[in-house]
């Protein structure tokens, strides 16, 4: 009996371990994120409170740019029905429980129908070809769920984007 509770406990702490692990921003990490001027990224994947959404037109197409200047925008207003363009101030941000990436601007509150005008996405992951990030959002009856974001750089091709088509 003893040898199934070293077991759990064992199982137990791995997934706790990967849950809660923090990415340390690695030094270049403007350089990824920009290329040191701009980068465009697309969403390769999203999953909402663990469950993988699938993206119609809006989220096929949305990009997002992340300038070296330390602004973002997206292209939300040049495809339609898909609503207004966000334009904000972008920073990293670190603490003892990760690294993100801060939004800041007027628009950040009202697009994102919050209070603050500002938001924090963490970074789960950023490479040259990949960034994580996920962040709480409120969506249908006020509920609050996790977002979890997979963007890969606008040239990279991803099998299945769409995958219930």
């Amino acid at each position: 009996m003893k040898k199934g509770y070293s077991y759990f406990f064992a199982i137990l702490f791995v997934i706790m371990s990967c849950s809660s692990e923090k990415f340390d921003l690695p030094q270049n990490a403007m350089e990824l994120l920009t290329s040191n001027s701009s980068k465009t990224w697309k969403l390769a994947k999203r999953y909402n409170d663990n469950y993988r959404m699938n993206m119609g037109d809006c989220f096929l197409s949305y990009r997002v740019t992340y300038n070296s200047n330390g602004m973002t925008t997206d292209n939300n207003s040049k495809n339609r029905d898909c609503g207004e363009s966000m334009e904000a101030n972008w920073s990293f941000y670190t603490n003892d429980k990760g690294a993100y990436i801060k939004w800041k601007g007027e628009k950040v509150k009202t697009l994102l129908n919050q209070e603050n005008d500002y938001k924090f996405f963490k970074i789960k992951a950023l490479s040259d070809t990949l960034l994580i990030i996920s962040f709480k959002h409120k969506q249908f009856g006020n509920t609050e769920r996790t977002i979890l974001d997979h963007l890969v750089p606008e040239h990279i091709e991803v099998k299945d984007r769409n995958y219930h088509n």
